[in-house]
């Protein structure tokens, strides 16, 4: 079927239901979360499959609540790590209820559901993260011992390596969520990822930004994706004039790299790719997580092995961390 063909409706999903359920012809269904990044990434999804393909192309949002949305008084890491933001989503997408689902590349599992896969990248956004602060334009600027509040492990052993002296409190909730907890007091200063900022209007908010050299982000942060059936040759035209090649290379190194450390929300791990003509950067750095302990390694190569080189990556950080190292991750 050309790119710009309409859906099939007698498509079969794997329970043997037309894919998409009551899908019409003409009519995509993308499934995401409900909070306003989410939307706002579902809906430059939407946006660009639209003017790929034309109006004739109806595209549909399904909200849907995942376990990481209703559970917000705990840290991922306490509660299950990165599959509580994509099993409901996924579910749906397995048995056809929807076409795609769009989420933070950065929440994904390395591992994902028999059937599913990663098939598109959209380019990628700033993958800094930024300090957020009504007290202090820096991290540099905080008062000895000021509260920082974060949910991410990543940001907490990062920010304590710098500053020891820092009191973190767990800080869960969307953008808007947090800003609030810093007007009601229950932090200083947070970080948050520039690019969530950046699609919401606000990157304004952020006070100053991290630089990615001294303080890398997580793998994929800043970049959206779009999770898919295997084997869906009617997505796979749809979705293939939004992929960004170069967003897609430097996400399968750093992917990899995750895999290769057994990645998830209980493990304090950065990574980030670059790519440059056919040579990729790579810039890899795990931590315990009171930020005491650190190993990180820098490697090149090429663009055409960048999953290669990302595995080569954790697994170098692996050997010489040693085993005791990864002893407290869960």
């Amino acid at each position: 079927m050309a790119a710009g063909a309409p859906h099939d409706p007698q498509r079969m999903a794997p329970d043997g239901r037309p894919a998409g359920g009551a899908i019409t012809v003409g009519t995509l269904t993308i499934g995401t979360r409900g909070s306003p990044l989410a939307l706002a990434q579902a809906h430059e999804v939407r946006d660009r499959l639209i003017a790929a393909h034309g109006t004739g192309l109806a595209v549909e949002i399904d909200v849907i609540s995942t376990r990481g949305d209703r559970v917000t008084d705990r840290s991922l890491s306490q509660i299950g790590g990165k599959g509580l933001f994509t099993q409901e989503i996924e579910d749906k997408l397995s048995d056809g209820r929807i076409d795609i689902a769009v989420h933070s590349s950065k929440d994904m599992p390395t591992v994902l559901p028999d059937g599913l896969a990663l098939t598109c990248f959209l380019e990628r956004e700033a993958p800094e993260d930024g300090f957020v602060s009504l007290a202090a334009r820096s991290l540099a600027d905080l008062p000895r011992g000021a509260v920082m509040g974060t949910s991410s492990l990543r940001r907490r052993a990062m920010l304590l390596r710098l500053r020891p002296d820092l009191q973190i409190v767990e800080f869960r909730g969307n953008v808007q969520t947090r800003l609030k907890k810093l007007e009601d007091g229950v932090a200083q200063a947070t970080l948050l990822a520039m690019a969530g900022l950046n699609r919401l209007g606000m990157g304004e908010v952020a006070r100053s930004v991290f630089d990615l050299d001294a303080f890398p982000p997580a793998p994929g942060q800043g970049a959206i994706c779009v999770e898919s059936r295997i084997g869906d040759e009617t997505i796979d035209a749809l979705l293939a004039p939004l992929n960004h090649d170069e967003t897609a290379t430097a996400l399968a190194c750093e992917r990899a790299f995750l895999a290769a450390l057994d990645g998830s929300c209980r493990t304090p791990i950065a990574g980030h790719a670059r790519l440059s003509g056919a040579t990729l950067a790579f810039h890899g750095m795990i931590l315990t997580p009171d930020g005491i302990h650190c190993h990180e390694c820098r490697m090149t190569g090429s663009a055409g092995d960048a999953a290669a080189l990302g595995r080569a990556a954790g697994e170098r950080l692996r050997s010489e961390a040693g085993r005791g190292f990864f002893a407290d991750w869960g």
